[in-house]
């Protein structure tokens, strides 16, 4: 037991070491990424939000992780409504399809959608890169929402029903506000994971930039490279809390439907 506590412990430390050396060179006073530390500087934050090629990529990002969020939610919503409620042939199979894109390699599906859009004869921009981060991001909606609808009191929908409301009014008054907390969940990974993907972006974005791109390219100029650290740092900020006001609803879920916790995003 002791050693898996080091190892728990080294592992840990392997991996959010890098992320706690972004805020030390964010505020540090120079150009090189390397220790000793110059001094206390402000600056490549001013440069950062100063820069409106970086506007610009944020800007894009926003558009496209709040479009996929939204459509990626919808499409998980009807999805775990479907799979959980209802039986109808062929349903392992359809339900483990749409789930492909979790173990399929990004680039395999960002290389494919390239080419059919381009077989098409379609542009690139940031509604092909939406389309494609909807691909990725359904999965992980659908099997955020297969926990929130199966946590549902079928009862409650069936007294529903005895009491004259439709399929459609029940669902929209009954249903939803019981799952509100698992779309709320949808909504903010779905985003998370939408503004951090680099692969479908540097294959579908065109002459679009975003932010992950915008990133990869800031590298290769060194002098640039302390205003990404502290770009860094803010995306980690934003992440984390993300992350925690998914949890939140999460858990606000499960005690609401009086479910075990088996486990979190955190």
């Amino acid at each position: 037991m002791r050693w898996f506590k080091v190892y728990a412990l080294g592992y840990l430390v392997f991996l959010y070491a890098p992320i706690l050396l972004l805020p030390i060179f964010a505020f540090n006073d120079g150009t090189i990424i390397a220790f000793p530390l110059n001094g206390f500087t402000t600056r490549w934050f001013a440069q950062m939000f100063g820069n409106p090629t970086l506007a610009l990529a944020v800007k894009n990002s926003l558009i496209i992780a709040v479009s996929a969020a939204v459509l990626s939610t919808c499409l998980g919503i009807f999805a775990a409504r479907a799979a959980t409620r209802y039986n109808f042939p062929g349903k392992g199979g359809i339900v483990g399809l749409i789930m492909l894109p979790l173990v399929l390699p990004e680039i395999i599906v960002a290389v494919s959608l390239l080419g059919v859009l381009l077989g098409l004869g379609l542009s690139l921009g940031i509604w092909t890169v939406i389309l494609g981060h909807v691909l990725i991001c359904t999965p992980y909606a659908i099997a955020i929402l297969n926990s929130a609808f199966q946590s549902l009191d079928r009862s409650l929908e069936e007294a529903a029903y005895d009491l004259g409301e439709s399929r459609m009014s029940t669902f929209r008054l009954i249903i939803l506000p019981l799952v509100a907390p698992g779309i709320v969940s949808s909504l903010l990974i779905s985003f998370t994971i939408s503004l951090d993907e680099f692969i479908i972006a540097f294959f579908l974005a065109g002459t679009e930039p975003t932010l992950p791109v915008y990133i990869f390219s800031q590298f290769r100029f060194p002098a640039a490279v302390p205003a990404i650290m502290a770009l860094g740092t803010l995306l980690v900020l934003l992440s984390i809390t993300l992350l925690a006001i998914a949890e939140y609803f999460r858990r606000r879920g499960i005690a609401k439907s009086g479910g075990k916790d088996t486990g979190g995003f955190l």
